[in-house]
């Protein structure tokens, strides 16, 4: 099919692009980015006035709930959220049941995906089986499967040497380690430690936890030359030592939730599960530095952290409550509206989408295949993953309307700027708003 999307504002953060001009589409490729060439007759012109055209958005944390988890989400819903934000692919944790740990569930998951022609998957494998923390997994045999790195998901590792060896064998092969930096013992509370957790009686979670956890990783990357991306910074101590890591030279990169991104732990209130999350919401100042690391380079990635929970897991006790949020939908309003909030200006909405985009397909690297020379930006010849999004659009987030199983968000009620219009998969439209523009 080919499809012309003219007049939008297009801005490629790879090539630092910004110029509105016409996108010309054929076989699923990106043919021209300027004037179309004189032979193209397309079979769907978009008017994408007034609109902005983007990469389609890469997403390095979303859990899809399948296998085992069906009853709090399933590839058909979770993936038609994924596109209807604009989301054109996503990277799900290992931690499903059962546990990613085996080529054929790693194969079985992306033959399901890639029959539903949406958003592409890209699985981490576990790094230890069954996630377990005691015997490595077969990191060669699932990397042929699919795999793009390994994890432990929530899952610590108690064992430093099982750490150690896993980040050896990694390093061999030069594949890369995703972890959360979470100490086993102080990461059990419920809520950031503070001032408000000791006023509700909720269990905490120190600074510490994470900090420890990074001098961990940090020593046993001098000693295996591995590379890690560290999953969830939440604290400004955290970032402060990622900073320090990276001025070291050592092979690191990170990523950040929308959570962490724009709320705190007074956003709790009082003791809304909504807002019970892992890692959990810490204070206005850890907030403020985890926005300037956003900024500056120090965190490479802004990811939804997707994570549909059902009604019953939702509504208990705060301590009791299941953690996690939906996220897939609101990602890119949320990145927009923190450039908005910066006082960069322009060179602040061209930071924001390329956390989206050009930054998480550097941190994938060659793991994305035959996709490495186009995922995360609009190249000619490129694939057409594409979004094209209104940024005068604001909208409410009602939880009812929202296409993921999961529909519990701390964002309930927000009213957001920016709203996709149009989705692109490999040149076919994987969603389609109803436009406010006239269409042939």
């Amino acid at each position: 099919m080919k499809i012309l999307i003219q007049n939008g504002r297009v801005i490629d953060p790879a090539s630092k692009f910004d110029a509105v001009c016409d996108v010309a589409i054929a076989g699923g490729r990106i043919v021209s980015l300027q004037t179309p060439p004189a032979d193209f007759s397309p079979n769907k012109t978009i008017d994408a006035t007034g609109c902005i055209v983007v990469p389609g958005l890469i997403d390095l944390s979303a859990r899809l709930r399948e296998p085992g988890y069906e009853h709090e989400g399933m590839l058909e819903s979770e993936l038609a959220a994924a596109v209807a934000g604009g989301v054109t692919s996503l990277v799900c944790p290992p931690d499903t049941d059962p546990v990613l740990d085996e080529p054929g569930l790693v194969e079985m998951l992306k033959f399901r995906a890639e029959k539903l022609h949406q958003s592409r998957v890209f699985p981490l494998g576990a790094l230890t089986r069954a996630l377990q923390g005691e015997a490595l997994t077969e990191m060669v045999e699932l990397t042929e499967a699919g795999c793009v790195g390994f994890s432990q998901a929530e899952v610590p590792l108690a064992n430093t040497q099982v750490l150690m060896r896993a980040l050896q064998y990694a390093a061999s092969f030069d594949y890369s380690v995703w972890l959360r930096p979470q100490e086993i013992h102080l990461g059990k509370g419920v809520a950031a430690s503070g001032a408000l957790a000791t006023r509700l009686g909720l269990s905490g979670v120190p600074v510490a936890a994470e900090t420890i956890a990074l001098h961990v990783i940090f020593e046993l990357m001098r000693s295996t030359g591995a590379r890690v991306h560290l999953c969830r910074i939440s604290s400004a101590a955290g970032v402060a030592l990622v900073a320090q890591a990276k001025a070291q030279g050592l092979p690191v990169t990170c990523d950040v939730s929308i959570n962490s991104l724009h709320l705190t732990d007074a956003d709790i209130g009082y003791f809304d599960s909504r807002a019970r999350l892992d890692p959990p919401l810490r204070q206005q100042r850890d907030r403020d530095a985890i926005r300037q690391g956003l900024a500056d380079g120090t965190i490479d990635v802004l990811v939804s952290d997707h994570t549909p929970v059902d009604e019953d897991a939702k509504t208990l006790p705060f301590a009791e409550a299941e953690p996690g949020a939906t996220g897939l939908e609101l990602l890119l309003s949320l990145a927009y509206k923190w450039s908005q909030d910066s006082a960069a200006g322009n060179a602040g909405l061209m930071r924001a989408l390329a956390v989206l985009t050009s930054e998480p397909a550097r941190v994938l690297g060659a793991a994305l295949g035959t996709l490495q020379a186009s995922a995360g930006q609009l190249v000619k010849g490129g694939v057409a993953d594409i979004c094209v999004f209104d940024p005068a659009a604001e909208w409410t987030v009602e939880p009812g309307a929202l296409r993921s199983q999961g529909k519990h968000t701390p964002f309930s009620g927000y009213q957001l700027p920016g709203r996709v219009r149009y989705t692109l998969v490999g040149g076919q439209m994987a969603y389609q708003a109803h436009p406010l523009k006239a269409e042939i």
